[in-house]
């Protein structure tokens, strides 16, 4: 079997720093606590893959304990596209790259990747037109430079770029990134026994959560 790195993208989940969206429903602490779990539930995903190695690409100072076990690889300075590059350029065999940001992912919904690793890539589109998930069989960064990021569609030119390069792309199912609240709440719906709803529940039971 193709040996696969994983490698999960996070910041520190700081107050004021993370999920800013949610700071109207649940204050700036509650939501870096928000936040704080969906990484969890991330990280606790990727464990459970058949992965080789494990990363996290971290920008922040203090670790999550949660990512006990994974090698912390540092986020360089520069914008997304630039970072990811970055990273796409260091690690040497396949790599797949999950965010933090969709804490209601499963081990199944990356399995594709692991039953086809010889596949030159594998893309997972989110909802908001970003992307979710990406796997290089040959991790190159010049495939990501240049793509912009946080738009309506950078998921269409993140895969259109793949596509121009003649790779053979493979589709991961659709999944929702937490940016709104009410994000939010349909996540708990499809994850309802995640760290992410326990911690949501738990900051609308406090008086800075109640908004």
């Amino acid at each position: 079997m193709t040996a696969v790195t994983v490698a999960v993208v996070a910041k520190e989940c700081l107050p004021g720093r993370v999920k800013t969206r949610l700071i109207p429903a649940l204050g700036p602490e509650g939501a870096a606590r928000v936040a704080a779990a969906s990484l969890s539930d991330t990280l606790a995903t990727v464990r459970a893959l058949p992965a080789a190695r494990r990363i996290l690409f971290f920008d922040g100072e203090v670790v999550p304990a949660a990512a006990e076990g994974f090698h912390v690889l540092p986020q360089p300075t520069g914008d997304l596209d630039e970072r990811l590059g970055t990273l796409f350029d260091a690690v040497q065999g396949p790599l797949l790259l999950v965010g933090m940001d969709t804490p209601q992912v499963r081990p199944a919904d990356l399995a594709a990747v692991f039953e086809q690793p010889e596949r030159d890539a594998w893309f997972g589109p989110a909802e908001d037109g970003g992307f979710w998930a990406l796997y290089l069989h040959v991790p190159d960064g010049a495939l990501i430079r240049g793509v912009p990021m946080s738009k309506d569609d950078t998921g269409a030119v993140q895969r259109a770029r793949l596509v121009d390069a003649g790779l053979d792309v493979g589709d991961l199912a659709p999944l929702l990134d937490v940016d709104e609240i009410a994000d939010a709440d349909r996540v708990v719906e499809l994850a309802p026994d995640s760290a992410f709803a326990a911690a949501l529940a738990s900051e609308r039971t406090t008086s800075g959560g109640a908004r």
